[in-house]
């Protein structure tokens, strides 16, 4: 079992030092924060700036997972790739785990655990030896390193000493995992881990990333798969052209949806909507459903129902579609479109 973040007294770390003893809580609440953070690409000459994040504000909560949506070409790995220090931002600030990334951007990076897109590693390496590279990369010596217990972590034991040419997708997949922990930190990145992987993988992956947030591990995700964002997120920021278009908690997010629908079931068959109804333009499923799709703010499900009895109508069953992630995400895009 992997430990929980360790909560050392100076997070500062120097040569030598094992990273991950540089873990103690931070005073804010939040893991990461930015302030109106800004990129702008300038190409070749005569050409016109590419601006990929306008301003961007937001604060991702300790202990939380996070989810980064939006479509491509949003800002998802420019925000990303600034965080890894991959990518200089043209301005604003940003705080990660309590240090600046312009004061202090060692400690911050060592903050973080990335899990990338693309896979790949050194084909005549086997995974033990990629884990311990990594280690040492992050000063972690090696009474200290938890290689073994990493990789029976993510089932990938039996393959220590395998080349990774070797391995499956899946099992490289699980690899970048691994290595992103190897220096224990209190932040994970998972930029599309489970873009390409079968089901079962997806789920195994999930499930041990729940493991991770539940002893602590603040979890930042971006992914394509909208109903994982609806299933394990606790809060959802939604990135388009370089904004924020919204942010909030998974349960504030979904009463965005301007638009409900309510299927009644009916005792009577109906070959033709009632006059009483037309009104509302329902849709005939059947000769014994209809289907009324409705703004709350206009018209209540409560009113729906009675109008429908007042038509003549013997209800039997009464369902009520919630709002998906995937509409409240197509519906704010399009908005800003």
């Amino acid at each position: 079992m992997l430990h929980e973040p360790a909560k050392g007294k100076d997070r500062r770390a120097t040569g030598g030092q094992d990273a991950s003893e540089n873990r103690d809580v931070p005073d804010t609440p939040h893991a990461i924060t930015a302030e109106n953070l800004k990129k702008i690409y300038r190409p070749e000459k005569d050409m016109p700036p590419v601006e990929a994040l306008k301003g961007i504000d937001l604060t991702i909560p300790q202990g939380s997972i996070f989810g980064l949506l939006g479509p491509n070409g949003a800002g998802k790995s420019t925000f990303i790739n600034i965080l890894a220090g991959l990518v200089l931002k043209t301005s604003g600030t940003l705080n990660v785990w309590g240090f600046d990334m312009d004061e202090n951007p060692r400690n911050a990076k060592a903050s973080l655990g990335v899990v990338p897109q693309e896979i790949y590693f050194d084909p005549f390496f086997t995974p033990r030896e990629i884990l311990d590279v990594q280690a040492g990369l992050y000063a972690v010596s090696p009474k200290e390193r938890r290689t073994m217990e990493i990789l029976e972590a993510l089932n990938l034991a039996d393959k220590a000493d395998a080349y990774t040419r070797s391995l499956s997708g899946g099992m490289k997949r699980r690899l970048l995992v691994a290595k992103a922990m190897v220096h224990n930190p209190p932040i994970l990145i998972l930029d599309e881990p489970t873009a390409g992987v079968d089901i079962e993988l997806r789920k195994s992956l999930w499930n041990y990333v729940q493991e991770l947030n539940e002893r602590g591990v603040t979890i930042l995700l971006t992914t394509h798969y909208l109903e994982e964002a609806e299933q394990l997120c606790d809060q959802i920021a939604i990135i388009h052209q370089g904004e924020v278009a919204a942010c909030d908690t998974k349960a504030e997010m979904m009463n965005r949806i301007e638009e409900k629908e309510l299927i009644i079931t009916v005792a009577e068959r109906i070959d033709e909507i009632p006059a009483t109804l037309k009104d509302l333009q329902p849709r005939l499923i059947d000769p014994y459903c209809l289907s009324f799709s409705y703004t709350p703010k206009a018209l209540t499900s409560g009113e729906i129902i009675a109008r429908t009895t007042t038509a003549g109508l013997t209800i039997i069953d009464v369902t009520s579609k919630e709002a998906a992630l995937e509409d409240i995400f197509l519906q704010l895009t399009a908005q800003k479109q």
